[in-house]
């Protein structure tokens, strides 16, 4: 088949997978995943039993060439990341390019992606906006967070855990007090939260006990109300 397919799977709720997902990890020979633990709970939720191996941001230049290798052979490959939409903010573009230099096809299967799940509910202009994946953690980053001051479209990236707090504090000396965010956290997980309000009210909101999980934070443009 010379196929590679990539498929998009739940961020936190596993009954978001789709139907053509569940239809197409069925069908193929190897399921390619950054992570075989975490991708096991999912295939074995939906009772998927197909081979699988890993693919990581450290995976060798050898083993990259083993997988184009076996797909080149004419067997049928899905790759999954850890959760969402393959290639936003992971390693999933390396195995990409290299199927498309060899002439394998490539095709998406859409589905959940914290990116859009937030923007469907933020109630800001999403007409225009820019995303920045994970934001540095040292070079760059003030350079970067300044650079929203004035900025008339939205600008959306995804925080660690580790690092919430201090992304409030630097928002809150960077930015505006009043300027208007929008924070995802743990989206479709069981203590999913949407804060929508200014920088000064989420310093507020957000303590020692509500900043666990995964963060997708949404900085809404200059002078939105």
């Amino acid at each position: 088949m010379k196929k590679l397919y990539m498929v998009a799977t739940p961020i936190g709720n596993l009954g978001d997978m789709t139907l053509r997902a569940i239809e197409i990890l069925k069908s193929v020979d190897v399921v390619i995943t950054e992570d075989t633990r975490h991708t096991k709970i999912l295939l074995e939720k939906y009772k998927i039993d197909r081979p699988m191996t890993s693919f990581h941001a450290k995976t060798s230049p050898e083993k990259l060439q083993r997988l184009i290798n076996k797909i080149q052979s004419g067997s049928a490959a899905a790759y999954v990341s850890d959760a969402g939409t393959p290639c936003v903010s992971d390693p999933g573009y390396r195995l990409i390019r290299a199927a498309l230099e060899e002439g394998i096809e490539v095709l998406p299967l859409p589905g959940p992606s914290a990116l859009t799940a937030l923007l469907s509910v933020a109630g800001v202009p999403a007409d225009s906006f820019c995303f920045h994946g994970f934001l540095p953690h040292k070079k760059g980053r003030q350079t970067l967070l300044k650079s929203f001051q004035d900025e008339k479209i939205s600008h959306i990236f995804y925080e660690s855990v580790h690092r919430f707090s201090r992304l409030l504090t630097e928002l809150s000396e960077y930015l505006q007090k009043d300027r208007i965010i929008v924070i995802g956290r743990e989206l479709t997980k069981i203590h999913e939260e949407v804060f929508r309000g200014t920088v000064l009210e989420a310093q507020k909101h957000f303590t020692a006990e509500n900043t666990k999980g995964e963060f997708v934070v949404l900085i809404a443009p200059k002078n939105f109300v």
